[in-house]
């Protein structure tokens, strides 16, 4: 073989052992650099309060739901007191009331029950004398009686009259009373509303006293950053502290739009860090967004940042208390097994 075909042979074979590598798939997965970062939980207050404590400095481990800040709650305290004294009031109001209306209502039903059998009675007077007095008339037409015997009896008609007109006068009266029951009770109800009211009052007094102490949230967790200090004026939204939750952390990323299409949530990645390299350890992809933007300045090259790249977190499974936030580290994407068999059958 001629020398001067040498090294186009050496350039070919070159070529097919490259082709052959890569259709192999001898390839090491297609990795991305990231930095690891952590969940960080913003504890603020909710109302306007002069800080007393901080109970947990920086890097300090809080236990869950635990006090890490407390308020100045005296103004609220002093409303609590305030509508629990309205509350005891509105109670011996309305025991009085519920007093009087069980008072009101047996005396006016035994007033009742009295005119009503004193009507009857009159009733039958009545009709006694109006009896009588028809058979005193019958017997002056007949002469069998004298005339002065006949006035008297129309004087006692009368008057079984009048007793009676009083009688029904008495009951009417009586039974007027039933809308001072009814007026009686309606108070009773007011109050018993108004006590309502004032409960439900009390009940958000106290859901906001409970904002002037704040608490961390319900898994354990590492104080980061103490934003305000003892003396200073918390408004509403004021950052108090920051929490990271150790054993919840991720390595960010950026992927060009042409990888993105290769990922799919839970698929899992394995994780280098930078600090520790050789070792990796496992991770899965937890949040893809779903808007494209541009990379970071700190990850890619100002070329690369001219395109635009897909936000990706994977999320780190073992070790997570070891990965510092703000390590530097690389995520090596784990391929998608296909859904058939080696030889494509089904």
């Amino acid at each position: 073989m001629p020398r001067r075909l040498i090294p186009i042979v050496l350039v070919v074979m070159a070529g097919v052992g490259a082709s052959a590598f890569y259709l192999r798939g001898d390839r090491p997965p297609p990795h991305y650099t990231g930095f690891v970062e952590g969940e960080e939980r913003v504890l603020r207050s909710e109302v306007l309060g002069r800080v007393l404590e901080v109970r947990f400095a920086e890097g300090a481990s809080v236990p869950p739901e635990e006090v890490v800040a407390v308020l100045d709650d005296r103004d609220i305290q002093s409303r609590i007191a305030s509508k629990h004294q309205e509350l005891a009031v509105l109670d011996a109001e309305i025991r009085t009331q519920e007093e009087r209306v069980q008072l009101v209502d047996s005396t006016w039903q035994q007033d009742v029950s009295a005119r009503q059998a004193e009507l009857r009675q009159a009733q039958s007077a009545a009709e006694l004398a109006e009896h009588t007095y028809a058979r005193e008339l019958g017997l002056v037409k007949a002469g069998a009686t004298t005339p002065q015997l006949l006035d008297d009896q129309r004087s006692r008609r009368d008057q079984a009259r009048s007793a009676l007109d009083r009688a029904n006068d008495l009951l009417a009266r009586a039974q007027a009373e039933g809308r001072t029951i009814t007026l009686a009770r309606r108070e009773l109800e007011t109050q018993r509303e108004r006590r309502g009211l004032a409960r439900t009052q009390l009940d958000e007094l106290e859901v906001l006293q409970a904002k002037y102490t704040i608490r961390s949230p319900n898994v354990a967790t590492v104080a980061q950053t103490q934003f305000v200090w003892p003396g200073e004026l918390a408004q509403p939204g004021t950052a108090i502290l920051s929490v990271l939750d150790p054993t919840d952390k991720y390595v960010q990323i950026y992927l060009p739009v042409a990888d993105v299409g290769t990922l799919r949530i839970g698929q899992r990645v394995a994780i280098e860090l930078d600090s520790r390299p050789g070792r990796r350890v496992p991770g899965s992809i937890s949040f893809i967004a779903d808007k494209a933007s541009f990379t970071p300045e700190k990850i890619e090259t100002r070329s690369d940042r001219m395109g635009q790249v897909y936000r990706v977190k994977a999320r780190i499974l073992e070790d997570v208390e070891r990965f510092q936030p703000g390590t530097e580290g690389n995520v090596y994407i784990e391929p998608i097994p296909s859904p058939s068999g080696p030889s494509g059958k089904g």
